[in-house]
């Protein structure tokens, strides 16, 4: 549906929904604990009914109420004997997570893709799989599984999703014997990996991390019997505050986010060092981030740790004095939409001076946006941002396809209409 997005600069304050990324890890890890669990955390989105489904579809029991997710385990005696059918719709992190936990439960069935996921590309970590023991095969629609994962050495290149070493990660405590994840160059989202890691630990696995020249290894002692807390609270989530932080870093009044772990291991925490070094009023006590609006100024922006913030950042570079080049974005390319192109296009739509790289965009500021009609390319991230955009033009912006939302923050236009308008 279109929305109209009136212009000018928001204020005001919101309070951050749950992290998906550690909701996501806990509900995965909660279905393979000893005891049941109950999960706190505001807001389900549908990448998180996603793999709340695909647990279901596994053994788990999943029951969702306002503000709380309970967790029965997976029963890992039950013998299944059917196939059994894996929803994910358009969740990345649902696929490569549950990929090879079922291979773990030896189960055998199908994953069911929507959207864009069947394009974005799964090697070399199918082939990972199958030399571990599991057969995976790939038709128009739909990704079969069958076998035993099994325990030994993993070897995988850094520069793919951090979301095959997570799920590998999560899913060898249960194969019996000692298992070894070789990772070879630097790893991009290295912080996700690290997230996981620390979810792994609550839970009582076991994982040694040894780092040497340009590889790293992760090393699982399988087998061992995994307890999560039975009550785990979901941090705030980062990736959506960055859209708040970013509209402070436009208004003359700021906006002050609450809800938030400033010791969290999510990466999208650098949103904070990011905006500074643009030249925003940033302000940070307890749980809360306030940004305000100073002189902006073009920076270079790495994406290659922080992928998913690049098109939200993008918007404050278009009204950055100077130049602001986003590098080593080629990953973008296979998010949701075409995000190089997607951001790109948004930008060019209401009045930035943008260019598209084959791994990058390269911005020019300029002092206003004028507003037009946007199209969200089916991409949550990309909506969020035109909302963003909204908050620098002269005039209205009218966006396409603004529901997409809901696959991460579905309250976001709630949220964003309780900001004043400061026009």
């Amino acid at each position: 549906m279109d929305r109209v997005i009136k212009h000018g600069a928001r204020s005001g304050q919101v309070k951050i929904p749950a992290s998906k990324s550690q909701a996501h890890r806990a509900l995965i890890l909660s279905a393979i604990s000893q005891e049941p669990v109950r999960i706190i955390l505001d807001g389900i989105s549908k990448d998180i009914q996603a793999t709340a489904d695909c647990l279901q579809a596994l053994g788990a029991g999943i029951r969702i109420f306002d503000g709380e997710i309970s967790v029965t385990p997976i029963d890992r005696e039950e013998k299944r004997d059917k196939p059994c059918e894996l929803r994910c719709a358009e969740s990345g992190s649902t696929l490569r997570f549950m990929l090879p936990l079922a291979g773990a439960f030896g189960a055998e069935g199908r994953f069911l893709p929507q959207g864009r996921l069947m394009q974005r590309p799964l090697a070399p970590f199918d082939e990972c799989l199958t030399a571990h023991g599991m057969k995976i095969t790939k038709t128009c629609d739909s990704i079969f599984f069958e076998g035993q994962l099994r325990s030994g050495e993993y070897e995988l290149p850094g520069n793919v999703s951090s979301q095959y070493i997570s799920g590998l990660l999560m899913a060898l405590p249960l194969v019996d014997g000692k298992s070894v994840i070789r990772v070879s160059g630097k790893i991009e989202s290295a912080s996700y990996i690290t997230m996981t890691q620390d979810l792994l630990k609550t839970a009582g696995a076991c994982v040694e991390i040894n780092v040497g020249g340009d590889a790293t290894s992760y090393e699982i002692a399988g087998g061992a019997p995994l307890k999560m807390p039975q009550v785990f609270e979901v941090e705030g989530d980062f990736s959506s505050a960055a859209f708040y932080i970013c509209m402070g870093a436009l208004s003359e009044k700021g906006i002050r986010v609450r809800g938030l772990n400033l010791k969290t291991s999510q990466p999208d925490r650098a949103v904070i060092d990011v905006i500074k070094s643009f030249g925003a009023d940033v302000s940070v006590s307890g749980d809360e981030v306030t940004v305000r609006k100073n002189k902006l100024k073009g920076v270079t922006i790495d994406a290659s740790q922080i992928p998913d913030i690049i098109p939200v950042l993008s918007v404050v570079a278009a009204v950055s004095e100077g130049q602001t080049r986003i590098v080593n974005a080629a990953r973008l390319r296979i998010k949701e939409s075409d995000r190089l192109e997607s951001t790109a296009a948004l930008l060019k739509a209401v009045g930035a001076d943008v260019s598209e790289l084959p791994d990058g965009l390269v911005i020019n500021g300029v002092k206003e946006l004028s507003g037009g009609h946007v199209s969200a390319y089916n991409d949550h991230r990309i909506a969020m941002s035109a909302a963003v955009a909204a908050c620098a033009c002269r005039g209205d912006v009218t966006l396409s396809q603004s529901e997409c939302v809901s696959k991460s923050y579905p309250a976001f236009w709630d949220d964003f209409g309780k900001l004043a308008c400061e026009k």
